[in-house]
């Protein structure tokens, strides 16, 4: 089992904050540290500094981190087009050495599209933007060097695109998608993705829809053993009930709703909801969702007292 950092930094956190704690999570053994996508705040009050572009971070910490990998969870296709973000991920991967990672899925959030000027279709659309972008982007990634890469759907048009830069990693860097959509989505997923994440939900419905995946794999005769599943939870761990409660109380939560959704309670509590997880979904990764940046303690507790475990 493997435990990554996820950051929510849209919810108040600078670029100091997320520097910070990704050298601290490479420091104490943690394989990636990933970011939300996010241009305003989930919540009901704007949060100081502000939000910050997620491709812009990861470029800053790809020069500022050695070993650990950087990614999104995840970019709405809403927010950039399939040509520029292809160019944008492969330069961020050259930019890290080849430690990139690219979540993508449909968007989700209304309300920080008014917010930026950007549409905000049907669902059905986003979904079938998704598609298409997907393919763009491998398409572009796996055209060979010296050859133009050409595209006419619905929603894009690419014309003679020379397909460059390509990233460091071949044929690109790992597809992470994620979403709850019981039928176009688990197409897509069988088709493109190498991971496939839940993030938020409860294990009943992240089980339903892990086997909605499978099941499109076989569909196309891929393994699904090939897609790494996934949950992002949060986590909220204490050496013992008080220090549980302090760091509740510091993300504005309770113990008691911390426990019933998410990865709570002491380092042996939650290794024991890590296995049950495990069991249920068959997950081999959980993104450790962090809410308070300024703790460094709490992920020098998780890496000597949870990861060990798991």
């Amino acid at each position: 089992m493997e435990l990554r950092i996820f950051t929510e930094p849209q919810e108040g956190a600078g670029h100091g904050d997320l520097l910070r704690v990704a050298r601290h999570a490479e420091a104490t053994g943690f394989p990636a540290f990933f970011r939300s996508d996010h241009y305003m705040r989930t919540g009901t009050a704007a949060a100081h500094p502000g939000p910050s572009d997620a491709w812009v971070t990861l470029g800053a910490l790809a020069r500022e981190t050695s070993s650990i990998r950087l990614g999104v969870l995840l970019s709405p296709v809403t927010f950039r087009y399939p040509g520029a973000l292809a160019v944008t991920i492969a330069q961020v991967d050259e930019m890290s050495g080849g430690r990139v990672e690219f979540g993508i899925g449909s968007g989700w959030f209304e309300g920080e599209h008014h917010a930026i000027g950007a549409p905000f279709p049907t669902k059905g659309e986003r979904v079938d933007r998704l598609g298409e972008q997907l393919e763009i982007l491998t398409g572009l990634w796996g055209t060979p060097v010296g050859d133009t890469y050409s595209f006419e759907g619905k929603h894009y048009r690419i014309v003679d695109s020379p397909a460059l830069p390509k990233p460091v990693q071949g044929p690109h860097p790992p597809i992470i998608m994620g979403g709850k959509g019981p039928k176009r989505l688990p197409r897509l997923v069988a088709r493109y993705a190498n991971e496939f994440n839940n993030s938020l939900w409860d294990e009943e419905n992240t089980a339903a829809q892990f086997d909605r995946v499978r099941a499109a794999c076989a569909e196309i005769g891929r393994d699904p053993a090939e897609i790494t599943f996934s949950v992002a939870q949060t986590i909220c761990v204490g050496a013992d009930e008080a220090a549980v409660a302090a760091r509740a109380e510091k993300i504005g939560r309770t113990v008691e709703d911390l426990r019933e959704k998410a990865l709570t309670g002491s380092p042996a509590e939650v290794v024991d909801k890590i296995g049950r997880w495990r069991e249920r979904t068959g997950i081999s990764r959980v993104y450790l969702q962090v809410l308070d940046l300024a703790d460094l303690d709490h992920l020098d507790l998780i890496a000597a007292e949870v990861v060990p475990q798991v």
